[in-house]
């Protein structure tokens, strides 16, 4: 319990390892290269705070059902906050179609099914002030990292033992900070690969590109004016192959609506930069559409993309044996999905947490490491593979419809089962509640992707879908919108 242990990084994924550890009665000192968020408000801190260190933090966030059941259970005083700071909950049953809304009745379990709405720079500034009245943590901000200190050991495995710091910070701190523990929080460009690099000992890593860019754009509802109804024909986030977009209700009126591009289409990729045929694009999207209704919105940024999205799992056990003791990575700096899927945030907590049970419960450097890599391979694995397999379909319909072709029909019984197997589960999902509460049990992460279909009613249903034919559970999947020439057409006419 005095160990000195030293994160890098206050993102979501820094501050919550910080908030496990201090819970257990660690003692914590957090490492930052940003200047701590700007007083005042949440609006503020979205708008002025210079987030250097983490590039997707005026991006939208999803906060699943996962990491905001973990806040109840562990911090309910911390998410009373950001109830007060704007954020707000959504329950199962405001997510339900009109069908299902009539037919609803609560089951045990349907408390979890949940979600936290509002931008990640209110998560961050309320998370960031709460954490800062903790006694046993101690936030340094202008730090900035030069590499590791370590020692290989007798076995060869290095031995961490502190970090080094950049000559700007050696006035109060040396050029070394040492540590027993080293937790690397500093998210998705993190530079600790290099260093273990640079002493000799590479990181290896399994790295796929999703090879797509998605473009943000921030809005304000006018004052007075309701949030458009959910769970209609019509839904706010779909695939109509050559583009994906979404709608993600922030808080206090706000909201961001994303497009999702692959990196072939450069034609679209340019025009959307620019906010009126951003604003176009969207408005000809039927799910869009009643979002930016004339007279009831503004524009509070410009279109603003990020690319590099990238399914990256880095290995700090090779073969049995840990690479380093002592270091540990955590968050979107162990392992990364595509942030279009909205899962970082909730499986960066959940990782937090999995890493203060190993610490209390392991003395041992060694098997420390190994006990964490076991638990972040259970736990995580599934996850990164449904959201790769997920990268990769999405890739296939992109060049499908930028070849202005569709994708090869099944060729096999097999194929035909599965996609068969999919139309039936997309229908039972939007038209029974059994299967759907299933369907959001995975979305939300509160279960192994998948899991709800060992369950035997679940698959009676599906089977009831199946016997119904393809052509009346097609429809479930299909999401209205311009055809990619359709969408060219009008972005030609707006130039």
């Amino acid at each position: 319990m005095s160990e000195n242990i030293v994160i890098v990084g206050s993102g979501i994924a820094g501050m919550c390892t910080a908030l496990a550890l201090a819970k257990r009665g660690l003692n914590v000192t957090v490492l930052e290269r940003d200047t701590p968020p700007p007083e005042g408000d949440a609006d503020k801190a979205f708008f002025e705070w210079p987030r250097r260190g983490a590039s997707q933090f005026r991006h939208p966030h999803a906060f699943l059902g996962l990491m905001c059941n973990l806040l109840e259970e562990n911090y309910p005083d911390l998410l009373e906050e950001f109830y007060q700071a704007g954020a707000r909950r959504l329950e199962m049953q405001e997510m339900l179609s009109p069908e299902l809304q009539n037919r609803y009745t609560p089951e045990p379990g349907d408390e979890k099914l949940w979600v936290l709405l509002c931008r990640r720079a209110t998560i961050e500034t309320v998370l960031r002030r709460y954490v800062e009245r903790l006694e046993n943590i101690r936030i340094i901000n202008g730090i900035t990292i030069d590499g590791v200190v370590a020692e290989p050991g007798a076995d060869g495995i290095l031995d961490v033992q502190g970090l080094k710091v950049r000559r700007d910070c050696v006035a109060e701190f040396g050029e070394m900070i040492p540590a027993d523990v080293v937790v690397d929080a500093s998210g998705r460009t993190t530079n600790f690969p290099g260093y273990f690099n640079a002493l000799g000992v590479p990181v290896p890593e399994e790295n796929d590109d999703a090879e797509i860019v998605y473009y943000t754009r921030h809005y304000q509802l006018n004052a007075g004016v309701p949030e458009p109804g959910r769970g209609g024909k019509d839904r706010s986030a779909g695939d109509l192959g050559y583009i994906k977009f979404g709608v993600f209700p922030g808080d206090a009126g706000s909201f961001a609506i994303i497009v999702c591009l692959h990196n072939a289409e450069t034609e679209l990729r340019k025009a959307i930069t620019d906010g009126d045929r951003f604003d176009a694009v969207c408005r000809s999207i039927p799910g869009l559409a009643p979002w930016l209704e004339e007279g009831k919105v503004k524009a509070t940024t410009h279109p603003f993309g990020i690319g590099d999205i990238r399914a990256i799992w880095r290995h700090y056990v090779v073969d049995g044996k840990p690479l380093t003791r002592n270091f540990f990575a955590v968050g979107d700096a162990a392992l990364r999905t595509n942030p279009l899927y909205g899962r970082g945030c909730s499986t960066s907590i959940l990782h937090a947490h999995m890493l203060a049970d190993v610490l209390t419960e392991q003395a041992d450097p060694f098997a420390r490491a190994l006990a964490f890599d076991a638990a972040t391979e259970e736990a995580l694995r599934p996850i990164f593979s449904t959201s790769l397999t997920e990268d990769r379909n999405g890739i296939r319909r992109a060049l499908a419809a930028a070849e202005g072709r569709l994708l090869e029909k099944p060729d096999s019984l097999k194929k035909w089962f599965a996609s068969a197997f999919g139309d039936a589960l997309a229908a039972a999902a939007r038209y029974n509640l059994h299967v759907l509460r299933g369907t959001m049990r995975t979305m939300n992460l509160l279960e192994k992707p998948g899991d709800f279909l060992k369950d035997r009613k679940t698959r009676l249903i599906i089977l009831f879908y199946m016997l119904r034919g393809r052509s009346k559970n097609a429809g479930a999947r299909i999401v209205r919108g311009p055809d990619r020439e359709e969408m060219l057409t009008l972005i030609r006419a707006a130039d």
